[in-house]
């Protein structure tokens, strides 16, 4: 090479230099070796945190497989929705929801203001395994129980006719009166509140009681009728904050009322015995008794006008 540019080799020194390299290539046995090493390799795929990231996506997926398997065997065997629709219910457009078949089902939400009900022409039976069936909206509900019904409501309760429309029962005291439907004979409840209590005007009108009953007015009672009688097995208390006018023939019968023995004395000091008395306008007033036969006699007369 001379400072003028490389010396151009003759046709023979290439020869002899190629084969020359050929030699030395033919008699190196590493030429293309490359040493299997980890740490000299280039690394690929996921390791380390995202290899862990990568194992817990798939085990999620496989999750989700198993949870969506099992909610389509419930949807096949349990609502048994086939190619031709669901085999024990049907939706329809109104928002109706029918069962065809026997449904067995806990505790069901329904939307507001809705409606449950049967085929016209068969009856639709509800059966609690040893519960009491109960309809609840609000502060309305209803209790089927296996000895009683009872419903219950802060807001009142009507029953209509679904084909007619018409009020069979309602109790609403503001539209009309309290009107027992047609058929019930008796009404067993626990408290009325009630302007009045009346009865056909060829039968007679019966309250019995098991404990105590309390008729109490904020205006005053009135008991009117062709006949008024009581009876009782305990005591009968009559209060009133003016007075208490009994207008009409009163009998009062005295078998049940305490009798003294034939010669007691009456002023022994041990009791004080009084006569009821009566005047003409119902005013009920007592005499104490002191002697027998005595009358009404008294020295303050409570039938004057201003008693």
């Amino acid at each position: 090479q001379s400072s003028n540019g490389p010396v151009k080799k003759s046709m023979r020194e290439k020869a002899v230099e190629r084969r020359n390299v050929n030699k030395e290539h033919n008699s190196n046995f590493k030429a293309g070796y490359i040493p299997i090493d980890e740490d000299r390799l280039h690394k690929t795929g996921l390791r380390g945190r995202k290899g862990n990231l990568a194992i817990c996506v798939i085990v999620l997926l496989f999750i989700l497989a198993v949870i969506n398997l099992i909610i389509t065997l419930v949807i096949w065997a349990v609502i048994r929705i086939g190619p031709n629709g669901c085999d024990s219910m049907e939706f329809h457009e109104s928002g109706l929801l029918r069962f065809k078949q026997v449904s067995d089902m806990g505790v069901i939400h329904p939307l507001y203001k809705s409606t449950v009900g049967g085929r016209r022409n068969e009856d639709l039976v509800i059966t609690g395994n040893n519960q009491p069936i109960v309809f609840q909206q609000g502060t309305t509900k209803l209790s089927v129980e296996k000895d009683k019904t009872s419903i219950t409501s802060d807001i009142g309760m009507e029953f209509v006719d679904p084909r007619t429309q018409n009020t069979l029962f309602s109790t609403d005291y503001e539209t009309h009166e309290f009107h027992l439907p047609n058929g019930v004979k008796i009404l067993n409840v626990q408290k009325a509140s009630t302007e009045r209590i009346t009865s056909n005007a060829t039968s007679d009108l019966n309250i019995k009681v098991d404990g105590r009953a309390i008729v109490r007015g904020n205006e005053g009672v009135f008991i009117t009728g062709k006949t008024i009688e009581f009876r009782m097995g305990g005591n009968m208390e009559l209060k009133a904050e003016n007075s208490i006018i009994l207008n009409g023939t009163v009998m009062v019968s005295p078998s049940r009322l305490p009798s003294s023995s034939y010669g007691e004395q009456f002023n022994n000091g041990n009791w004080l015995r009084f006569k009821l008395c009566m005047c003409a306008d119902g005013t009920l007033f007592k005499v104490q008794v002191t002697g027998h036969n005595m009358g009404c006699q008294t020295s303050v007369n409570p039938c004057g006008a201003t008693h």
